[in-house]
């Protein structure tokens, strides 16, 4: 039997790695030197705001699509089958709500941090603290994936081992976040992503050819129960439906693109907000290019591997292992293929790393640091100088928390569970702030952490109880050339009587089944068991819970403590419709305050253009705590 440890990279594909791996280096370099006289912060985190669309646009795209992407969705596919991909659609919804709902009301307030504006609106330092440590925390967790997921890649086609890989590419990275700036990273992204697109591209048309063609594949995914895109169960336990995966994709774009610091970085370094808009387009279109060829990539590898899976039949350690096996174990006759699809795989790791650190920079900076007395007066230039200090140790946090990533999980529910637990609560507060009104800074406080314990408390009692691990789909072994172990022969042997019978197990990886809530053959659950019924609703409704309580909660407190009346609610710090529409009620409610509205007063002067300084010292902003 071939295993991982009996396929690795030949010399050229080392090559053709390192080659590519030194030119993203390269780029990265020679943009920093050469904006080495731009010394501002402005200049560091924002580009000078004068950057021109297309690389933007590119970059926007290159932070938000990572290892993890191209990993954990091939292997989605593979394990799952297709129903995720469906979160597409909501990607369209999450995207268009970002362009006109979200980037109107911020773009125009011309900050650096987004917490920012939670100071603005709600006149909280204590709110906004808080907004800051958990934006840290997501994005140190993240960075942790970052480096786990293609630290896994090269584990999987050479010999060094996953802890060594994290320390190495950490150290890369570190090196590379600390050379960054916007503009640094914003033209090496450009060449990160063609590479991540092309690399996978190769990959897929190889493999399909190969298979007899695309109708071919679809065949073979159907014959193995792969494709399901309309399961309209309504059960939020069943793990993907089309209605849990519109809720994750809308969410999604909310969370990683509308409300993030490193894209509303991107977001910030045009030069106004209709080009701003136009980012979004751009984003959207590059985003269904690369999703549906890491979708489509999933679907080719389980048609290839149908009657001999690698994970079962012990070829592969890790389900997220799969793509990269492919890759050495069907291209490697193709000189130099391997080393290309690990450099789009780093590629992305780069990408991501480089936006994170330097939107983790920015946010220690603005809203943890500037304002303390032994930082209030310095230069700007030394001021830059600490930001570079500050996002050159963001990478040797990820390292750690990459190094015990690889323990929790398939990446890409692992990513996006934890992920949505703290950005449900961020969300929730921006979209409380910009659609709710009349919430007051006491319910705004309140709303966010009754959101952040409640999605704590969820995701950690998820991981306790074992429903972290959801059961895949059945696998094969029977086409193996070897002779398998007689636990492998049983377990494969048995698929065919349980799956009759309306039961499926998870038995590739040896872990214990998990109770299938949406199967009928199972008895009325018993009132004991109702908290980890709880446990088990979908990681799909994780973040936009959050976004629910915060609103809710919000909302339920302002008005006990007493809502912020339509006359003092800052208009350019709000949406228009709601604010309007807020006012009406009002009006009806409580006539007897006097208030004559004008036509025209429920529209936000969307020129209003407001300089950094002048919005910190802006006698409009509530005190703050």
């Amino acid at each position: 039997m071939e295993t991982i440890a009996s396929k690795t990279l030949g010399i050229v594909d080392w090559i053709f790695f390192s080659l590519l791996l030194l030119v993203s280096l390269g780029i990265g370099i020679y943009s920093a030197v050469r904006g080495r006289g731009n010394s501002t912060t402005q200049e560091y985190l924002l580009g000078g705001r004068q950057m021109p669309v297309a690389p933007v646009a590119i970059s926007l795209l290159g932070g938000v699509i990572s290892a993890i992407s191209i990993l954990g969705l091939a292997t989605e596919m593979y394990f799952f089958g297709t129903q995720l991909a469906l979160n597409l659609v909501g990607f369209i919804f999450g995207t268009l709500t970002v362009q006109y709902g979200i980037l109107p009301i911020i773009y125009p307030l011309q900050i650096v941090s987004l917490n920012e504006y939670i100071l603005m609106r709600f006149g909280s330092n204590t709110l906004r603290k808080l907004a800051t440590t958990v934006s840290l925390i997501c994005s140190f967790i993240y960075m942790g994936m970052c480096l786990y997921a293609p630290s896994l890649t090269l584990a999987t086609v050479t010999s060094i081992p996953t802890w060594a890989s994290i320390t190495v590419m950490g150290v890369v990275c570190t090196f590379y976040i600390t050379i960054g700036g916007v503009k640094a990273v914003v033209y090496t992204d450009v060449v990160q992503t063609i590479v991540m697109l092309i690399g996978v591209l190769v990959v897929v048309i190889i493999c399909c050819i190969d298979l007899g063609g695309v109708g071919n594949v679809f065949s073979l995914a159907n014959e193995g129960g792969r494709l399901e895109f309309f399961n309209f169960d309504p059960n939020p336990m069943v793990r993907h439906t089309f209605w849990s995966v519109q809720i994750q994709g809308f969410f999604s774009m909310l969370a990683w693109v509308g409300l993030n610091q490193a894209c509303y970085q991107r977001f910030a370094s045009v030069s106004n907000l209709t080009l701003c808009k136009r980012l979004c387009i751009f984003f959207i279109i590059g985003l269904y290019a690369l999703w549906l060829t890491f979708y489509f990539s999933g679907i080719v590898a389980y048609a290839t591997y149908k009657d001999c899976d690698p994970l079962s039949s012990g070829r592969i350690e890790k389900p997220d292992q799969i793509l990269p096996y492919l890759v050495l174990d069907k291209l490697s006759h193709l000189t130099g293929m391997a080393g290309i699809f690990v450099a789009a795989v780093y590629g992305g790791v780069l990408s991501s790393l480089s936006s994170t650190g330097n939107s983790v920079a920015c946010i220690m900076w603005e809203d943890l640091l500037s304002d303390l007395p032994a930082f209030k007066n310095i230069s700007d230039a030394k001021a830059t100088k600490i930001i570079k200090l500050i996002s050159a140790s963001t990478g040797l946090i990820g390292i750690g928390i990459g190094l015990v990533a690889g323990k929790l999980g398939d990446i890409f529910q692992v990513s996006v569970s934890i992920s949505s637990t703290f950005s449900g609560t961020l969300v929730g507060v921006f979209i409380t702030g910009i659609w709710a009104p009349w919430v007051n800074k006491k319910g705004a406080c309140i709303g966010f952490l009754v959101s952040l314990a409640f999605n704590l408390w969820l995701v950690i009692g998820k991981f306790i109880k074992g429903f972290g691990s959801p059961e895949r789909l059945p696998l094969s072994v029977d086409g193996c050339p070897e002779n398998l172990l007689h636990l492998t022969n049983t377990t494969v042997s048995s698929f065919g009587n349980l799956t009759a019978a309306g039961i499926s197990i998870n038995s590739i990886t040896g872990d214990d089944a998990i109770t299938d809530f949406n199967t009928a053959t199972f008895p009325e659950l018993e009132q004991e068991k109702i908290v980890s019924d709880i446990y088990n609703i979908s990681y799909c409704y994780t973040g936009f819970l959050g976004v629910i309580l915060n609103i809710l909660f919000s909302s339920i407190f302002s008005f006990i403590t007493g809502p912020v009346p339509p006359k003092d609610v800052e208009l350019r710090l709000v949406s228009p419709r709601c604010y309007y529409i807020y006012k009406k009620i009002w009006q009806m409610l409580r006539s007897d305050e006097g208030f004559s509205p004008s036509k025209e007063d429920h529209l936000v002067d969307t020129k209003a253009v407001v300089p950094m300084i002048e919005i910190k010292k802006s006698e409009n902003i509530n005190t703050p705590e």
